[in-house]
């Protein structure tokens, strides 16, 4: 229930500066920001944030709820997974409608209302996925775009499922681009990834590790280098999606001084784990396919570094768990059978906040931008991500100090294992308010209602950015 909340004494980090100070939320919105808001103000429920940062709701860009893939679904649906979301202090995510071969895009999105319209109690939108382009697909992008769904995105491998080829590509950038459209790219070279995977079970190397070596970093860099000419030749803005390695910085670096638009973003995984965990025994490594997969210690560094300097703009999850028991072990003697994905909507704040603004690789103003504000902007989620007079009341209450040690014996993540099972970070979401309410309270989840959260319709690119 939406109520008249008072947050004092707490450190508000809002856009362009952070004092502590007062926020008062009515009916949904930041109604007031300033000291002695109980001279004009009369709330049903005072918070005291004393020690406490007061951030702007979490926005995930990057989810995969109840996914359809290799056989299997995600272990996380809308309900699991945004709630999970609130733990950490995720309040609005972006999930991906995936297009099946032969469906038309309003099928597709229609198929993802019916998955969270009673399920999820956070905020959502969705991209779309387009596996299947053709000249009629073409033509729905449009009605998408002004259906509030104005991102898209394509991948360049999962040959035969997934993929579709430079033209498709060409294509979806452009009629993308005409109608105020973001196109994303998953960025590998699928004829290499085949090749390889080919080879090493030709030559029966089986274990979860050939599964990084069969994603190299070279076959990364390649798509993402050729996603970017594309999107030049198309007049196209492009969005990389899970960027793991120094090169494809490199290229986006290059490519953004020829007057190109490119937004990246990466995952909590690629920023503190490295490719020696694929070698965690009794086939724990299988905990860590992903595509693309874990790369190298400097790549972390670089990653970092580009988040610091700006040049990486977006830290969202890829969240698609998947059970180790009965998911994962499906592929214990053939990696190309486990299915691809890990947990993560729950840790992304905190782990973030610890090894990054604790460990001083980047500032507290970077950390808030890519965690909240950035994915707000550039995905036309307008009232979200920043805190200021009329936005949606979605703030988190975070403690700077406090040490907990991850665990699966302690998230709501559906799933049977944690990405970073025993690691120690500083930093604590405490208090979560969604829409106006108290979600979670001091860690605990506080009355939250099944279906509580609303789709958000976004205005396009052309549009946002004319505001």
């Amino acid at each position: 229930m939406k109520q008249k909340i008072l947050i004092q004494n707490g450190r508000v980090f809002m856009p362009s500066t952070d004092l502590v100070t007062e926020v008062f939320i009515e009916d949904g919105k930041i109604t007031a920001i300033g000291p002695d808001l109980l001279k004009s103000c009369t709330p049903d429920e005072t918070i005291d944030a004393h020690g406490l940062y007061v951030l702007p709701g979490g926005i995930d860009a990057h989810t995969h709820m109840e996914l359809p893939f290799m056989g299997t679904y995600s272990s996380d649906d809308f309900e699991s997974g945004t709630l999970a979301g609130l733990y950490g202090g995720t309040t609005s995510i972006i999930d991906f409608a995936i297009q099946t071969k032969g469906e038309s895009l309003t099928s597709c999105v229609n198929q993802w209302h019916e998955k969270a319209r009673s399920k999820a109690v956070a905020d959502y939108a969705f991209h779309v996925a387009v596996t299947d382009y053709n000249e009629k697909v073409g033509q729905e992008i449009p009605e998408i775009i002004q259906a509030g769904v104005p991102s898209f995105k394509a991948f360049m491998a999962y040959k035969g499922s997934l993929m579709i080829d430079d033209k498709g590509l060409s294509s979806l950038l452009e009629t993308a681009a005409r109608h105020g459209g973001l196109v994303s790219v998953h960025a590998e070279n699928g004829d290499v990834i085949d090749a390889l995977v080919a080879q090493f079970k030709a030559e029966g190397k089986m274990a979860p590790q050939y599964h990084a070596l069969a994603h190299p970093a070279s076959a990364e860099e390649e798509a993402a280098g050729r996603a970017m000419d594309l999107a030049l030749a198309a007049g196209a803005e492009l969005y990389i999606v899970h960027t793991t390695c120094r090169g494809v910085l490199e290229l986006a670096a290059a490519k953004s001084r020829r007057g190109q638009r490119i937004f990246v973003e990466t995952c909590p995984q690629y920023l503190l784990l490295d490719d020696s965990c694929y070698l965690e025994p009794d086939f724990g490594g299988a905990k860590y396919v992903m595509s693309p997969p874990i790369r190298k210690k400097e790549d972390q560094e670089a990653l970092w570094q580009g988040i610091e300097s700006g040049l990486v703009q977006v830290v969202g999850t890829d969240h698609c768990p998947f059970n180790m028991v009965g998911q994962k072990d499906r592929g214990r003697d053939d990696f190309s059978k486990i299915p691809n994905g890990a947990p993560g909507i729950e840790n992304r704040l905190e782990v973030c906040f610890s090894e990054g603004v604790k460990k001083n690789r980047i500032s507290m103003r970077r950390f808030v931008e890519v965690m909240c504000s950035n994915p707000a902007e550039i995905f036309g989620l307008s009232q979200k991500g920043a805190i200021r007079m009329g936005a949606d009341a979605d703030l988190v209450l975070f403690d700077p100090e406090e040490k907990h040690t991850l665990s699966v014996k302690t998230h709501h993540q559906h799933v049977d294992y944690n990405t970073y099972e025993g690691l120690e970070v500083t930093g604590r979401v405490k208090t979560v308010i969604s829409n106006g309410a108290v979600a979670i309270r001091d860690g605990r989840a506080d009355q939250i209602e099944k279906g509580r959260g609303r789709f958000i319709s976004r205005q396009s690119r052309r549009t946002s950015c004319q505001e």
